[in-house]
Parts: C-alpha cells; sequence; structure tokens
C-alpha cells in the first residue's frame, strides 16, 4: 500500500478548497499497493541570488533530517510501513514547485502508516533539527557539491544540456559545479539553527497544520487501493477505504503525543586505532603468492592498470588506480554461492538471510541509526543483495575525510561482526510474503513467472520463496545459509578509484588482512544441480490472464544456453566441440585457392576461438544481431509489437544459461508475434547473417564498452570473477583482449554460438498473458489446475548475465 500527499498554494482559491469533497479514491484489482494524494503547488522560487541559495541549503538540511529520523528510527523494529519519504522540488513540466509525501504501507497498517508520517512531520516542524543534525547534513551536502565539482569533466552533455535547460524554465541561474560549489561553500558560514528550522518549517506547514484555517490546503486527496488483500485464514478478502478515514487517520496522527528528537552520538570510526593495533598483532596480515605454481606475490599489468593481491587468510583482492571520477571510488565483495546454494529443506534462506542482515543495520555494538550517520559522514553508499550465484556488497565512497578506509572499516565489521535480530528477520520474511501476494496482480510477472518454472522444471531458486517455504525459515537457518558462504577463498574484492598503491593497500592489510581465515575444506559449496525440464512437456506453452480494465498483452519466449565459460547444463565441454570445428575449418580453407587469407587474419580467428571468452564475445554479438532482425521484422515490417527484445542470461559459476525473447502487445496479436519471433529466432540459417549486421553489431557494442569504461563502475564488473577459484576460465587476457576479440570475430564464429541455443520445438518454453476486462472468463480448466498448484508466482531474474542484456539497436 503506498500513499503520496502532495501540496501547493496554486490553483482554485482557499475558500473552494475547503468547501470541496472529501478524499476520493479508485479501486482497482491490479493494484499491489494503495496510494493517497493529496495535491496543490507551491510558486517556484527561482534561485538567483546568494539568499535564494541560503533557503535552498536549508530546506535540504531539514529534509534530509526527516528522512533519515523515520528510515532509521522505525526500521530498527517492526514499523507500520514499508518507506515514507517526502520530496519537495521544482517541476519544470509542471511549472511550480511540488511537495510530495510518500507513505508506503501493508494495506492492513495503512491507518497506523498514515499515522507515524504526520507525526514524524509534525514533530521535525515543532522542535526542528538539532545543532548535530544540522552539523551533519551541513557536512554531508557541501561534501557531496564538491565531489560533484571535482568529476565535472565526467558529466555527460546530455545531462548538462537537461540541467541547463530546467534550470532555465524554472527561471534559476545556471551554475557548472564547481560554480555550484563555490556560491554553496561561500553561503554555509552564513546559515543558522533558527534560519534552518523557520524556512523548513514552511515546507511542512500544509502536513503539520492540516485542518486549521491558515493552513495551506491540498487541490485534491485521491487514494488508490487494491479491490483485494490477503487475509491470513481467509485468502482474498474486499478491501475498502472511506473517504473521512482518510482524513481521520491524518488527523489522528497530529493528535499524537510527541517529544524532541535526542541528540545522537555519532561514531567517528568503527574500528579504534588501539583496536587495529591488537587485530594486526593477533593476525599478522601479509600478501601471499597468487597462487601454489608460482610465487608471485603482487602482479600488476601495465596495459589495464589492474593489481592482482591475495592475503594469507586466502581473500583474493584486485584493484585498480583511475582518475576517471576524481576523489571517488567503488568496492565490490563477491561471494560464491548466492541462491543457487539454498537447498531443498531451506529454499529463500539466501534471499531472505541477506535482506536480514541488511534490514538489521548493525554492526558491532553500534546500532543501526549510529551506523547510517556514520556513512553520512562519509559519503558511504553501501548496497547488499543475492543473484541465482553470488552475494554481493558494493560500497561508493569518496577519499575525503578519510571516506575510504571508513568504507573498508564497515565492510570488515560486517564481515567480522555483523548482528542478526529477529525483528529484521521478521520483516524481511514478510517482505518477500508481501512480494510473493502481489505477483499474480502483474501481468508480466505472473507470465514470466509460469514460463521460468516450466522451463527450470519447478526449481524454486529462480523465482520468488512460496509462503510455504518462507514459513520454514528460522533466523539461525537464514544466517547459516549465508554466513556459511562467508569464507576467505570464496570471497573476492574488487576496488576502483582515485587512490594511491600506497593507501588502497594499507587498507587492504589492515582491513581485509585481520578478517578472520576461515575455510572450509570439508564443504566444497556444491548445490543441488540445476535441470532443464525433460522435453516433450505439456507446459511448453502456457497462458495467463489478468482480469483488467486496461487490455494488453505480453509474452516470454525461453531456451537453454551454455554460460558464459562454454558449460552446458548436461556438463559439455564446448570448447572441446569447437576445436575440432576448427581443425575442420581450416583443413577446408586450406584446400580453397580462390580466395586468399592472410596469416594475420587466421591467427585473430584461431585466437578468438581458443580465447576463454569465446562465447562471451559472440554471444554478445548474436544477441545484437537477432534483436536487431526481432525489431525490424516483428514489430516493423508485421506491426505485432510495441516492443520485443532478445536478452541472454549468461552465468559464471552456474553451468548453464538462458535466453529470453520478451514481447509486448495486444490480445489481437500477440499470438501471432510469438510465432514470428519463433521464425525470427529460428531463421538464421534459411536467412544468412550478413557482414553488415555484424559489423553493426560490433560498433554497437564497441562503442559501448569505450563510452562505459570511464566509469568506476564498469570496471567492478570487468574485474569480477578475475581470482575466482569457482571461475577458473576468467584471466586478465579477458579483459585486455576484449576490444580485439570483438573486432576478430567472423560469421562463422557467430554461427558457432548460434549452434548452441537450443531453439528446436522440444527446447523452447513460451507463455504468453492477456489482460482485459473478459479476460478472467477465458480461463481454461487446464491453466485453473495449474494455478491450483503453489508456487505460482514469480519473475524472471536478471542473474549474472545483465551485462549481456541488450536492447534494440535499429
Amino acid at each position: 500500500m503506498q500513499f503520496v500527499l502532495l501540496s501547493s498554494i496554486i490553483g482554485p482559491s482557499l475558500e473552494a478548497l475547503r468547501m470541496s469533497s472529501l478524499p476520493k479514491y479508485f479501486s482497482m484489482s491490479c493494484f499491489k499497493i494503495s496510494q493517497l494524494i493529496c495535491s496543490a503547488r507551491f510558486p517556484v522560487s527561482k534561485v538567483q541570488t546568494y539568499g535564494d541559495l541560503r533557503n535552498v541549503l536549508m530546506k535540504r538540511i531539514f529534509l534530509s533530517a526527516l528522512h533519515f529520523r523515520i528510515n532509521t528510527r522505525y526500521k530498527s523494529s517492526n514499523p507500520p510501513f514499508t518507506s515514507i519519504e517526502l520530496d519537495h522540488s521544482d517541476s519544470g513540466r509542471e511549472g511550480c514547485t511540488v511537495t510530495t509525501l510518500t507513505v508506503t504501507a501493508e494495506p492492513k497498517n495503512w491507518q497506523s502508516a498514515i499515522k507515524v508520517a504526520v507525526q514524524e512531520v509534525r514533530r521535525l516542524k515543532k522542535f526542528g533539527v538539532t545543532k548535530g543534525e544540522l552539523a551533519r547534513y551541513m557536512d554531508a551536502l557541501l561534501k557531496d557539491s564538491e565531489q560533484l565539482a571535482a568529476m565535472i569533466d565526467n558529466v555527460s552533455s546530455v545531462d548538462n544540456l537537461d540541467f541547463i535547460m530546467e534550470s532555465d524554465a524554472l527561471g534559476h541561474t545556471v551554475m557548472d559545479q564547481r560554480q555550484g560549489h563555490e556560491s554553496l561553500v561561500a553561503v554555509a558560514g552564513t546559515v543558522t539553527l533558527e534560519e534552518v528550522n523557520s524556512t523548513g518549517a514552511k515546507v511542512l506547514e500544509f502536513i503539520s497544520d492540516f485542518g486549521k484555517p491558515t493552513a495551506p490546503l491540498p487541490a485534491a486527496i485521491v487514494a488508490c487501493v487494491p479491490k483485494k488483500v490477503h487475509i491470513d485464514g481467509m485468502g482474498e478478502s474486499e478491501f475498502k477505504i472511506l473517504p473521512n478515514e482518510i482524513t481521520d487517520a491524518i488527523k489522528a496522527g497530529l493528535k499524537e503525543p510527541i517529544e524532541a528528537e535526542p541528540e545522537l552520538e555519532v561514531p567517528k570510526e568503527l574500528i579504534s586505532s588501539s583496536q587495529l593495533h591488537e587485530l594486526r598483532l593477533q593476525h599478522e596480515p601479509s600478501f601471499i603468492p597468487l597462487s601454489s605454481e608460482v610465487n608471485i606475490r603482487k602482479f600488476y599489468d601495465k596495459e589495464t592498470g589492474i593489481t592482482q593481491l591475495r592475503l594469507s587468510n586466502g581473500i583474493p583482492v584486485n584493484y585498480k588506480v583511475s582518475r576517471s571520477e576524481a576523489r571517488g571510488g567503488v568496492m565490490r565483495l563477491i561471494v560464491g554461492g548466492g541462491r543457487a546454494a539454498e537447498s531443498s529443506e531451506s529454499k529463500g534462506s539466501v534471499v531472505v538471510g541477506v535482506r536480514t542482515l541488511s534490514e538489521g543495520g548493525r554492526v558491532g555494538n553500534f546500532s543501526r541509526e549510529q551506523v547510517e550517520l556514520f556513512c553520512v559522514n562519509h559519503l558511504i553508499n553501501c548496497s547488499l543483495e543475492s543473484t541465482e550465484e553470488f552475494i554481493c556488497m558494493e560500497f561508493r565512497f569518496t577519499l575525503r575525510d578519510n571516506g575510504m578506509r571508513a568504507a573498508f572499516q564497515l565492510l570488515h565489521m560486517v564481515l567480522e561482526h555483523s548482528v542478526w535480530l529477529d525483528d529484521a528477520f521478521d520483516r524481511a520474511r514478510q517482505l518477500y510474503l508481501s512480494y510473493y501476494r502481489s505477483i499474480p496482480k502483474s501481468l508480466e510477472r505472473s507470465t514470466a513467472h509460469k514460463l521460468m518454472l516450466a522451463m527450470l522444471n519447478g526449481d524454486e531458486r529462480f523465482v520468488e520463496p512460496t509462503p510455504t517455504s518462507l514459513k520454514n525459515l528460522t533466523l539461525q537457518s537464514v544466517k547459516d545459509a549465508v554466513m556459511n558462504q562467508f569464507v576467505g577463498d570464496n570471497m573476492e574484492v574488487s576496488i576502483v578509484g582515485d587512490f594511491s598503491e600506497e593507501d588502497i593497500e594499507s587498507c587492504i592489510l589492515d582491513y581485509l588482512g585481520t578478517v578472520r581465515a576461515k575455510r572450509d575444506s570439508e564443504r566444497e559449496h556444491e548445490f543441488s544441480p540445476i535441470i532443464f525440464r525433460p522435453s516433450p512437456s505439456d507446459l511448453q506453452f502456457q497462458q495467463v490472464f489478468l482480469n483488467d480494465t486496461d487490455e494488453r498483452a505480453c509474452a516470454y519466449i525461453a531456451g537453454p544456453a551454455p554460460n558464459r565459460w562454454g558449460f552446458t547444463v548436461d556438463g559439455k565441454d564446448l570448447f572441446e566441440s569447437i576445436s575440432n570445428v576448427t581443425n575442420d575449418d581450416e583443413q577446408s580453407k586450406s584446400e580453397e585457392t580462390l580466395v586468399e587469407r592472410t596469416d594475420v587474419d587466421k591467427d585473430l580467428e584461431r585466437k578468438l576461438r581458443n580465447h576463454p571468452l569465446f562465447f562471451g564475445i559472440t554471444m554478445g554479438l548474436l544477441a545484437e544481431i537477432i534483436n536487431s532482425r526481432l525489431f525490424t521484422t516483428v514489430r516493423d515490417s508485421l506491426g505485432l509489437t510495441y516492443d520485443v527484445s532478445f536478452e541472454l542470461s549468461l552465468f559464471d559459476r552456474l553451468k548453464l544459461g538462458w535466453y529470453v525473447i520478451s514481447v509486448t502487445s495486444t490480445p489481437g496479436k500477440v499470438y501471432k508475434a510469438v510465432d514470428a519471433c519463433k521464425n525470427v529466432l529460428r531463421g538464421l540459417h534459411s536467412s544468412k547473417i550478413a557482414q553488415r549486421e555484424l559489423d553493426r553489431a560490433k560498433r554497437t557494442l564497441l562503442m559501448r564498452h569505450e563510452a562505459e569504461i570511464k566509469s568506476n563502475a564498469y570496471w567492478l564488473g570487468l574485474l569480477a570473477h578475475l581470482q575466482a577459484s569457482s571461475v577458473l576460465r576468467k584471466d586478465i587476457s579477458c579483459i585486455k583482449d576484449l576490444t580485439s576479440l570483438y573486432e576478430a570475430a567472423t560469421i562463422e564464429d557467430i554461427y558457432l554460438a548460434y549452434e548452441q541455443l537450443k531453439v528446436d520445438e522440444n527446447s523452447l518454453y513460451s507463455c504468453i498473458g492477456i489482460a482485459g476486462a473478459q479476460a478472467g472468463e477465458e480461463i481454461s480448466a487446464s491453466l485453473e489446475e495449474v494455478e491450483s498448484v503453489e508456487g505460482l508466482h514469480g519473475v524472471i531474474p536478471v542473474g549474472r548475465g545483465l551485462s549481456t542484456m541488450t536492447r534494440p539497436t535499429t
């Protein structure tokens, strides 16, 4: 459920608004959440003087404090909401300033969620921010501004143009990032606590003074709610909100008792110098040889600037010094296993466990609030997620005021002193329960789920965990599922940023080298086999019908593919078959006398086919070619779709992959669109790939590579798995040779890759989804039988194949 409250003073007169009717609400079966909108608009306050800039700065400080208070205080317990956000920004399209209060909650908690939002807004308006909050958020905003100024040369022309046009339309003085930062520094020292609180209070009056004669009134209050909600023991039940209940909930929140915000002690460091000294004495961290075969403790590649190290506790580390993003850096921890490591007895344990750790937010003796503020003070952005084959933790940081050292401290604390809380586990489990129950209201997700379960033989590791699986989980089971993967030689850390060699290696030794050495020699981190459903099967073609007022249709077509490194689900190593094909080709081509090929051409072709990244390169080019054909044929020529795309999920650790064709169409055209897509997919032999198609695919991927290689995040993706024990074929050549491999690819190479896609009728799986007013009446008896089976809902996972996903290139 989601509520959005908007306010301004442009539009109908205040008297007319007071005479207007009660809030309106819309109820639809496809809604997964409820949304309340209370709308009006403020005139734009043009930023043309230093005084105008001071006002903007003070409002940002005020609203930052509100956001932090709500999302830390209540996250430490079981809150009645999922999130509460307040946005106050200028809209060039609307020609005004819009204030938006967004409250997201489960339908059963909607009243409590509104009360909390109103109560916190009123608390901030009455008591204001504290001295500590003023200092913290002022410092954070200045650091952020300084970082933007330092990266002025990395801002794209399109982004600059958008900023100039928006600023000019709103009447603001246009300044570049450096000028903006200099101006902000000039006014920051003149801001006082009293001014911040008085300026910020005016932004909140439409909520805090709701119902008073002098308060700005919203022009409209609209609630969008689901028609039905799930109630334990009762199933789906009607859900309805009365207009007066909305205003009553707002007024009730205004009457709740409030107290001033106490000052919170914020740690300057998570690991003191004395604690660090003890850790170093205890663990004696050092760099060891990268492998048992060679006695090299540090490998530096001059061409790429990549350095590889291995710590005495078994953790491999890759880093690259990059000046692309001035004074900024990113770090990623990758842990092998992910959801694939979930056993049949603990379905959903990894994904729920990772979410539990994120929800808790505590490390050591520090509370969630202290950790959050520590990150705010050092401009650290941390994310934690699980994929099908890995657990990933990523940190973005600046190098100002020991920001990099602070990020390493946080990583060390998560690895060594993570705190697992019952209430965080309850929130994580409830969140995935909500995901599961909301998916039937999404045509795309319901359709994709049916296809995935059919293709992967009902394997729940690739869809949302079911209520039964969630019920069987415990805090201890999800903790074990996650932490058992955090083993030294099963982890890999990569860092890219504008740091020095001495600083980064000092941080690596201090905070990664002092992580306890944990090796699980008895457990090889294996997982239950993943198999595609044996064919032929009755589930190879399925349909989903959704009763909705909006008529639309979608479809997914999928089939097996190898992984990025040439391994298939049935245990084959495709490089062995490629070697035989290459030898046959060379023999036949040596007999040709009409066409002479240079030794250089032969060497390039041989290099590509023997390269570990052969399938990663050729599959990427093949995806571009198929995407282009689908778009020009199915969409442009036949006019059967609004959009169509071909995407590959090529895994790194798992020995399989798959492709998915996504179709967006109408109920009347979707069946023909699916047939047309199949014809395009299978038509690469009858309609041969032309050299111009391959050249265009190469240009597209090479241009994308050249554009993205300037970003630190892209380099993190290139560094991933460079020393991973579970991805043996990746080495430094996969980065160094990337451009030349694309250039060397031939049409014959693309067909070698195409032969590995299973596109025959017995291997293809498809599912069509149709939504419409009469769709619910068209459900066949067989469909009802399928839907009665538990495990109905889910999504097509992105997986580690994200980097290979393509878009239409015409």
